[in-house]
């Protein structure tokens, strides 16, 4: 299998600079604080309510690749996942918050570190430093577990800022003259029997279990790959994909294939993607889906530090995470 210069660079690869932002993807897209934030769904359909989010590749992968973007003290409510929920920090610095409330704990995220929140809680993030941040995001399952569950006041603080997210999962906006169709209902609120079930991890639960920061990976990544999320990662989750990080010391100019689709994420440095009939250089911030089967290479493209973060789907079923 062979793919020209031109396809991979249309098709499979999307540049940071070329990213779609959507500001209306979620129910508080209105509510202050959380106005300014931008959502992008880079790879699969994504959570977004919206339809107006703009996707950069359909093409299933076994598992969603997206971004947020904010300004400073802009915030995600809380809301929750059936399925996996990792980020790492492009730019920025990074809050993130979890519980009922928002105050079971929280952890400071730099750029390169990573956390895979555990499903099943309420989680949100909160851009703390003092320029416009970037957070990428691996969601599991081709369809995300089905959408976002989102905190009982998050879809009261919407409503009365005009906002209502009908039960068919999609937003209706009284700005725009817009209500709920006839015979689709809003979305039901959590009823505090169900919110029961969502618990109130401790700082230890969470932090210990699914953060990562990057100079330890780094550390960790020589002379071969580290695998920082799998059932032998440093992170043990089977979130239906396996993520690994890749540096100088541990990349290689060896070819190989998957048998699914895989994807390359630079996290620092220029990195040189080589295959039969072709290749490119990406830069942090950039998106690239290797085909399956197509037989490929990633290397630093320039002197100076260089990660990059691998990510390809395994058998294992996108659900619950396998915490503890």
């Amino acid at each position: 299998m062979s793919f020209d210069g031109a396809a991979m660079e249309g098709v499979r690869l999307v540049r940071y600079g070329e990213l779609v932002p959507c500001k209306t993807a979620f129910i508080d897209a209105h509510t202050p604080g959380s106005d300014a934030k931008e959502n992008f769904t880079i790879i699969g359909g994504g959570v977004s309510e919206s339809p107006d989010q703009h996707v950069h590749i359909i093409e299933p992968h076994g598992f969603n690749i997206g971004a947020a973007g904010q300004p400073p003290r802009c915030r995600n409510s809380l809301h929750s996942h059936r399925t996996a929920e990792v980020f790492w920090v492009l730019s920025g610095r990074w809050r993130f918050f979890w519980g009922r409330r928002g105050d079971a704990g929280e952890v400071v995220l730099n750029p390169g570190d990573i956390i895979d929140i555990p499903t099943g809680i309420f989680r949100g993030f909160e851009n703390v430093g003092t320029d416009y941040g970037m957070i990428m995001a691996i969601l599991g399952g081709d369809d995300a577990g089905g959408g976002v569950i989102w905190a009982p006041q998050v879809i009261e603080d919407a409503a009365a800022h005009g906002l209502v997210l009908g039960e068919n999962g999609k937003l209706y906006d009284s700005k725009r003259g817009q209500s709920l169709p006839e015979g689709v209902g809003p979305m039901p609120k959590l009823t505090e029997a169900e919110l029961a079930d969502y618990p109130e991890l401790s700082p230890a639960e969470v932090v210990g279990w699914g953060v990562r920061r990057y100079d330890d990976m780094v550390a960790l990544a020589n002379p071969k790959p580290v695998k920082v999320i799998g059932e032998r990662g440093i992170i043990r989750d089977r979130p239906g994909f396996e993520v690994d990080m890749i540096t100088r010391a541990s990349a290689t100019e060896r070819t190989h294939a998957h048998d699914r689709p895989s994807v390359l994420m630079p996290a620092r440095g220029h990195w040189r993607v080589t295959w039969t009939g072709g290749e490119c250089v990406m830069a942090p911030g950039d998106t690239c889906s290797v085909p399956a089967g197509l037989e490929h290479a990633a290397v630093p493209s320039m002197e100076g530090e260089a990660a990059l973060y691998h990510v390809v789907a395994t058998d294992d079923p996108a659900g619950p995470s396998m915490r503890g």
